[in-house]
């Protein structure tokens, strides 16, 4: 066998494989007689089919697959001895492409492109601090949060008159030209009405000040300008919508109006729970600030991403061998167009240029994952889920079983793993580059994603 390689540029390099006769010659002829000794043909005792005849059968199959296989392992093979960083997959030459007669040569050339991945230089020194920026947590935002939870704990009771913040139940009856209700039209029945989400001023004005039984005429696509609401409303499907752009009655059955919940000790054990350390408004405040500071966190941590991503990436303006790359997303996957390549081109560059700085950062610190570490990601990822429906107490096995539920599944436990690593390179990059701390209110922390 004979491989060689020639170099086109620094990123690019051609890899040409002469397979020999001798080297597959044996295993062939070794296939071949296992063939024959399993072969169970008319007119032939079980292992005595001619030889001539199985390698008619046979001989161009099993030629070409132990060629197959050696073309794979030796191109494997060399690509690792020659410490070869390659980007992608070699691709066959376009300029030479291979042609393989299996009837009568006895050795085969084969060429392959091969793209490199380049030579990256990280300086921090030369970087300079990233920005970090700190979300401040101010009494808005608590009391926000405790807002929040008064409503989540509060109750609907029965109001005499419709206001603007009431919900009203009532039935819809569709409307003719004349203004009466259309035999066979459309109705829907029991429907909730919040009156502040009503878009139109004049339909909402129809509301105030009505009472149990009162009867308005509207037309639901005016009142609330989204079709799918409307749809929903009344009970039809997305595309029937043209046909109920008219008035239809509504007849008011229940009015209601929503208290929250008294923000008081009550509340409290309704949001931690009876066994709470949380016993006082203050300490709910306090108990509060302490999340919000921790989903801070996570805001801070993304945003830092974003720009670390930037600046290095920047910093180190790696060239790539761009024709192989595209042609070889090309090639591997059927549904994606050349065309479509060179637009979202640009996108996957600066995904890839993360990548390889990324990489050379855990290998260049050996960097790596324990079980423990994802293990400890998947009970965070439950508690979080948990907190999002208000759930902030929940029991120590409950959390324990839905962590494990999440590590079973094997694509989980590689995207914790993977999250894993970049929390550790981010931890990295800002020891080593220094952070220029920003303090900014959530406002201002909001608008840094608008520029």
């Amino acid at each position: 066998m004979k491989i060689s390689k020639t170099s086109v540029d620094d990123l690019n390099v051609v890899v040409r494989i002469v397979i020999e006769k001798q080297d597959y010659e044996a295993t062939v002829n070794e296939t071949l007689k296992d063939y024959r000794k399993k072969a169970n043909m008319p007119g032939f005792r079980k292992g005595m089919v001619p030889a001539g005849l199985i390698k008619k059968m046979y001989g161009k199959s099993a030629l070409a697959e132990e060629v197959n296989k050696l073309l794979s392992r030796e191109l494997t093979k060399y690509i690792a001895d020659e410490n070869l960083n390659i980007l992608g997959e070699p691709l066959p030459s376009e300029t030479e492409k291979a042609i393989i007669n299996f009837d009568s040569d006895a050795d085969f050339e084969f060429v392959f492109d091969l793209g490199l991945s380049p030579e990256i230089k990280l300086e921090f020194e030369k970087i300079g601090k990233l920005p970090y920026y700190e979300i401040t947590v101010d009494n808005q935002l608590i009391d926000n949060q405790i807002d929040g939870y008064a409503k989540r704990f509060g109750e609907n009771i029965a109001a005499d008159v419709v206001g603007e913040k009431e919900t009203v139940l009532g039935d819809f009856a569709q409307l003719d030209a004349e203004g009466i209700v259309k035999e066979g039209g459309i109705t829907s029945q029991n429907v909730q009405v919040a009156v502040q989400l009503i878009k139109d001023e004049a339909v909402k004005a129809l509301f105030i000040g009505t009472k149990v039984g009162d009867v308005l005429k509207f037309n639901p696509r005016v009142a609330l300008t989204n079709d799918h609401e409307v749809t929903h409303l009344l009970k039809v499907k997305d595309d029937a919508i043209d046909s109920v752009d008219c008035e239809f009655n509504f007849t008011i059955s229940t009015i209601n109006t929503f208290i929250p919940a008294e923000i008081n000790e009550t509340l409290i054990k309704k949001v931690y729970g009876d066994d709470t350390e949380v016993k006082t408004i203050d300490d709910m405040r306090e108990k509060i600030h302490s999340e919000i500071k921790s989903n801070h966190l996570y805001s801070s941590n993304y945003k830092f991403l974003v720009d670390a991503k930037e600046v290095l990436t920047t910093a180190v303006a790696l060239k790539l061998p761009e024709a192989f790359l595209k042609r070889w997303l090309v090639e591997t996957n059927e549904k994606v167009t050349r065309e479509q390549i060179e637009e979202e081109f640009e996108s996957f560059r600066k995904d890839l240029e993360w990548t390889l700085i990324k990489s050379k950062l855990v290998k260049e610190n050996e960097i790596r994952v324990e079980e423990s570490d994802i293990a400890a990601m998947a009970r965070e990822m439950a508690q979080m889920q948990f907190l999002q429906y208000g759930m902030s107490n929940v029991p120590e096995e409950y959390l324990n079983n839905y962590a494990n539920t999440i590590l079973q599944n094997k694509e989980q436990k590689q995207k914790l793993a993977e999250k894993k690593i970049e929390d550790k390179v981010l931890e990295l990059i800002k020891e080593k580059s220094g952070l220029d701390f920003k303090l900014v209110t959530q406002k201002e922390f909001d608008d840094l994603f608008e520029k």
